[in-house]
Order: C-alpha cells, then structure tokens, then sequence
C-alpha cells in the first residue's frame, strides 16, 4: 500500500508526465483522439453516407448480448512510490507482472523504479531497479517464455538521451539477468513490440528521430539477444505523422503495419506486410474510415484486426486474398468518440480483445471481444482507461489460460492498473 508520504498530486503527476513526452515522443493515444475529433468536426455528409453503409452490410454480427461472468476485477495495483506507470505485461505462464514507474518529488528529482508484481493480489512483490536522477524505465513486455524487457532512458541533457535494454529471464526471478542489443542507434525509439503469446520471437519498430525521418522494422528472438535483418520503411503512406500500428505474424516473419492513408481527406487507412527476412513489402487499402488505432493479428489463420477511428469500427482481413469485413462495435455508436484502440490477441481462445475508452455498452470504458471471423462475443464492462493523460498509449495485458487480464485504471492520472475478466 501507498503511504501519504509517497502520494502523488495531480500537479506532480502532470510535471512527471510533461517531462517525460518530451524525452520520449508526443502522446500516440492523444494523436489519434486528435484525428478522431478532427474528423468528426467535419461533418462531411458523404463520409457519413459510407460509415452508415458499413454498417448495414456487415454480416454475421449477432445482438449484443453481455456475459455476467465477463466484467472489471477486484486486483488493482498500485504502483510502490505512487508514480505514473510506464509501461506493463503480465506473464502468461505465471502470476507475475512487472511495470515500471516515475515520481516526481516536491524538489523537482525523480524517482524512477521497475518492479513486479502478485497479478492475484495486486502486491508489489520487489523493486527491482531504482534511480533518482532523471532516468526512466519503460516496461517493454514480456515474450517468449516468461522473459521481460524494459528499456532505460539516461537523461545526459534535454536533447540526449542514452537508451540501453535489460532483460528479466525468467520475469520471476526478479532480477536483471542480461542485455538486449538491437540493431539501432541512438536516433532510433523504439515505438513499439508486437509478440505472439509462447513465441519467443518479436518484429520491433523503430522511429526516426533525426533529419533523415526513416523508421525501421526488424525481428528479434529476445532472450537470445539475437536480431533479424533491420529494414527501412520507405513507403509514404506508413512513414509520416505518427507510427503505424504493429503486428508480428511469427509463422509468416511479416510485420503487418495500419495506418492512416498519406492524404488530405479521411479516406479508408491502408495495410502493409513487411517480409522480415527480405525486406518485400507490400500494401492494400484496407475498410473503414481514418485512423488505425490497434492492430493484432491471429498467425495460424493469418487473420488481421484492426480498429479505425472516424467510423468507430472494427475491421477483420484474410491477410492472403486482402480482403475482409468492417463491423460497428457494439451499439452501433457510428461514433468516433467511441472509437476502439488497442488490440490484444488471444491465440489460446482465438479472440480479439478491443479496448473502448468511452464505452458504447455501459459507464465508462470497455473491452470488446470478438472470435476471430468477426463475431461479437462478449463486452467487458466497468473498466476505466480513458487514456487522456496516458505518456504510454492504454494496453491490455492477458492470460489466455485464465481469461484474465490487465488494464489501465481505475485511477484516469495512469497510476494504476485493474484486473478484469472475459
């Protein structure tokens, strides 16, 4: 439990928070409401014409239909110093969770820590790291068999920052056991990791902070620190604005990229697949309209979801013929402020989890699960994550086996994360 002493205010979470985007890179989560709000202030009775018509020819989506077992949880946890949390996984193959925090304290120094935590109890089992300057960790996830990667950000100055990569192998050792070297160099942020639950095998993409604007793609077996080659992304429709949204189909080695379409109106986003061992690339407009906000992919059916942001929809393609099917979430909302975000894939149930900030089925935020030929299961309700000052973008955290998992909230200052059921 958090002791008065090391709670923090709303005033000191918002400096911690300022501090940090400015190290790391703006708000994704804030870009894409951005978009979406921008989007809807257009009224273009055109572009409502053809969210209306996806709507009504989506096949196959039976009534909304809530499951009473599925629903928020009573495990919250709270960070050890109260800090704003950067970052979280939880290990499938255990009861261990680990994230990393940052506190600012009253005299302006920064305690930032990494540690693991009971996923039945909520309890901070032990800090693992801990600096008191103006470093960060950043929780990276958890791949493979139960191996945790966080990075470390050393503040040198206000333009230079030194990253490095620590692994915990197993997470349940609570400790640092080694390295993770990728094949970047100090210009290149790492954006995000897209893993298939089991497989120790990653694809990482990586943004281009200097003049040169060239992101890479890349695959990684993680805890033998082993890279596969590194591959530029040139194509004009994935390398501006903010970073697509990444998935990893392991038995392919493909990266599969969403992004918004490099063009003035809101349009239908496109879908990219990145050979990781050729560096072939390919692309194909995909369904719904604006921004893809999450992405997942199911690598044994080599089927795709993704999460667009004008129309509030939720798409699901056949990789192999690029073809596929755009449905409302449930409720119909037609809405982008109930637009989905991120997507969590579930290869054990073979589910699609999509996080609602603003729920279209109850109070608050949601998750709705869907199989994988696009079929409405079940929505997981009572959640709050509204992701508005989240410095990491909201992130479901699961465990196949249990059909349980983890969340942002219930705190909306990103200090906590909340159990759930689905």
């Amino acid at each position: 439990m958090n002791t008065a002493s090391t709670t923090p205010s709303t005033s000191q979470n918002q400096q911690v928070s300022e501090q940090r985007m400015s190290t790391r890179k703006s708000n994704l989560s804030a870009l894409r409401r951005f978009a979406s709000f921008a989007a809807t202030c257009m009224g273009c009775a055109l572009l409502y014409m053809q969210v209306s018509l996806v709507a009504q020819t989506s096949e196959g989506m039976p009534a909304f239909q809530p499951n009473p077992v599925a629903g928020a949880g009573r495990v919250i946890v709270d960070p050890h110093f109260g800090g704003i949390i950067f970052g979280f996984d939880i290990d499938p193959a255990g009861t261990e969770g680990i994230l990393s925090e940052a506190f600012q304290h009253p005299d302006g120094t920064i305690t930032a820590a990494i540690e693991t935590f009971d996923t039945t109890t909520g309890r901070i089992i032990k800090i693992i790291a801990k600096t008191e300057t103006k470093d960060d960790f950043v929780t990276l996830g958890i791949s493979g068999t139960s191996v945790a990667l966080i990075e470390r950000e050393h503040v040198v100055s206000l333009f230079n920052v030194l990253r490095s990569y620590n692994l915990l192998s197993p997470v349940g050792s609570n400790k640092i056991t080694g390295k993770w070297t990728p094949p970047i160099d100090q210009k290149h942020v790492i954006n995000e990791i897209s893993r298939v639950d089991g497989n120790p095998n990653v694809a990482v993409y990586a943004v281009d902070t200097s003049t040169n604007m060239q992101p890479v793609v890349f695959s990684s077996n993680v805890a033998a620190n082993t890279f596969g080659k590194t591959f530029s992304v040139l194509d004009s429709d994935f390398n501006f604005e903010q970073a697509p949204e990444l998935a990893y189909n392991n038995l392919t080695n493909q990266a599969v990229l969403g992004h918004q379409k490099n063009f003035p109106f809101i349009v239908p986003p496109m879908i990219g697949q990145m050979d990781l061992n050729t560096g072939t690339f390919s692309k194909f407009s995909g369904l719904g309209l604006g921004v893809i906000n999450g992405i997942a992919v199911d690598p044994e059916d080599g089927i795709a979801c993704t999460t667009t942001s004008f129309d509030a929809a939720v798409q699901f393609y056949t990789l192999s013929t690029q073809k596929g099917v755009s449905v409302a979430l449930p409720g119909s909302p037609n809405n982008s402020l109930f637009a989905g975000q991120h997507i969590a894939y579930d290869s054990l149930n073979k589910l699609f989890l999509v996080a609602q900030p603003f729920s279209s089925t109850g109070a608050g935020s949601s998750i709705q699960v869907y199989d994988t030929k696009g079929n409405f299961v079940e929505s997981v309700n009572g959640l709050s994550f509204s992701g508005e000052s989240n410095v990491i973008p909201v992130h479901i955290a699961i465990n196949p086996s249990k059909r349980t998992g983890f969340v942002d909230g219930p705190n909306t200052d990103d200090t906590e994360i909340q159990s759930f059921s689905y």
